[in-house]
């Protein structure tokens, strides 16, 4: 029952602070789930991260849902959830109304665009994290870098055939599953 608390109590704390979406909380629940309380490897959460981005919905959302089935099955899964989007709901609800009444004023303008720019930086950190966990095995600049020209190049592949082809995420993500057999059985 505490694993279950802890997990309601971490997802609810990462839901509350977690301001731009799903790419922006990936470094907030990584940093929960492998660091603070070292629930998973690297590689398991890196793992999850792309089940989760495979699967429709929300990815904060998925990432929650399955970090919770990994380590406390159904109710884990449903406590991790639930804690992710309790305060999202909560703080919707309350800036729907705000912005209702307060619509036409300056600050509160303003304050969105500060929101904006906060968004941004928060997804770049988590972009950059993605690539380091790919490419390098590492989440830190810290740590010790192993480059792997191998997931370099399929990062290569998928970026020109987006590019140049236009292929969409579903064509990318089959094609890469298949080179990523190739590479890595």
């Amino acid at each position: 029952m505490s694993l279950i608390l802890d997990l309601f109590l971490t997802f609810l704390k990462i839901g509350l602070f977690s301001i731009g979406g799903g790419d922006a909380t990936l470094p907030l629940i990584q940093q929960q789930a492998v660091v603070v309380h070292p629930w998973l490897t690297l590689q398991e959460f890196t793992d999850i991260i792309t089940l989760s981005q495979m699967t429709p919905g929300p990815l904060a959302v998925n990432t929650s849902t399955f970090v919770g089935m990994r380590l406390a099955g159904m109710a884990g899964a449903a406590a991790a959830t639930g804690g992710c989007v309790l305060c999202g709901i909560v703080i919707s609800l309350a800036l729907q109304h705000f912005f209702r009444r307060n619509q036409n004023q300056r600050a509160v303008l303003q304050l969105l665009e500060t929101l904006k720019s906060a968004s941004v930086g928060l997804i770049a950190a988590s972009a950059a994290t993605i690539i380091m966990i790919a490419l390098f095995g590492v989440s830190s600049w810290k740590q010790t870098l192993h480059f792997n020209p191998s997931a370099f190049l399929l990062f290569l592949l998928a970026l020109i055939s987006i590019q140049k082809w236009k292929l969409g995420p579903m064509p990318i993500l089959i094609l890469s599953a298949l080179a990523g057999c190739f590479f890595y059985l």
